[in-house]
């Protein structure tokens, strides 16, 4: 077991509500393109697939999917839109569980690998992906700049919503590196917040490159969005693609 926290049935069963944006044609549509092209005619595999957001509708469009992910509950939800023959899923952690077979591409997406609170975990993580691959594979992550441009000296939280029904805002251990999103959401049959937070390690570009190294991967490619706008110093998130040796 690593370091990542467990998603309850009460957070699983909420998940894809709480995400609907994120689930959209707008966000889905480009992410499946960049994805499906990089898998062509192989399979993939997802680490962290939760409810499936990008694993079922990538099946969908003919790529075979496998999904590693650490809650059965977040599997659970998964099982109601697609079987197991269909997307298999093996439910363990993503720095070191092992499914069977070579994939064309592993992906980690919408921030995920910042669970793992440890770098040590991260570089597991990588290695992890490394062994999936076959000859010419690549690792595929979406992840946010750390938004450290935003604190002022003493200041250590950041907003990022704040909109009717949800404020949203993180906390900084600027010596970890981890941060803490806090959230209170306004639930439709209530007139008061419910509260949750969870705990992420985040990691700068550069370093996430060097975890690669490690595990034999060398970066082919890094684009601000899956529309593939180029990766700037002002970029609030990246999509990194890393590939093994053929």
């Amino acid at each position: 077991m690593t370091s990542s926290e467990l998603w309850t049935r009460a957070t699983a069963d909420r998940y894809d509500a709480e995400e609907g944006e994120m689930s959209s044609a707008a966000v889905l549509g480009p992410t499946l393109d960049f994805l499906a092209e990089l898998a062509g005619d192989g399979r993939a595999l997802e680490f962290a697939i939760g409810t499936g957001r990008v694993g079922v509708p990538l099946r969908e469009r003919g790529v075979p999917v496998v999904g590693v992910e650490l809650s059965e509950h977040m599997t659970a939800v998964l099982r109601r839109k697609i079987d197991e023959d269909t997307l298999p899923v093996t439910v363990g952690d993503m720095a070191t569980t092992v499914v069977p077979g070579e994939f064309a591409l592993v992906y980690l997406v919408y921030n995920t690998i910042t669970n793992l609170l440890t770098q040590d975990e991260q570089v597991e993580c990588f290695r992890n992906a490394a062994r999936h691959l076959a000859p010419g594979g690549r690792f595929v992550i979406e992840l946010g700049v750390p938004p450290l441009r935003f604190l002022p000296p003493g200041q250590v939280a950041v907003p990022f919503d704040v909109s009717e029904r949800h404020l949203g805002f993180d906390t900084f251990d600027l010596v970890e590196q981890i941060l803490v999103s806090h959230h209170f959401t306004r639930d439709a049959d209530d007139d008061g917040y419910r509260r949750g937070n969870s705990r992420h390690r985040y990691a700068w570009p550069a370093e996430l490159d060097l975890m690669a190294r490690i595990a034999g991967l060398g970066l082919e490619r890094r684009v601000a969005d899956w529309d593939g706008a180029p990766f700037t110093q002002d970029s609030t998130k990246h999509i990194s693609v890393w590939r093994k040796p053929a």
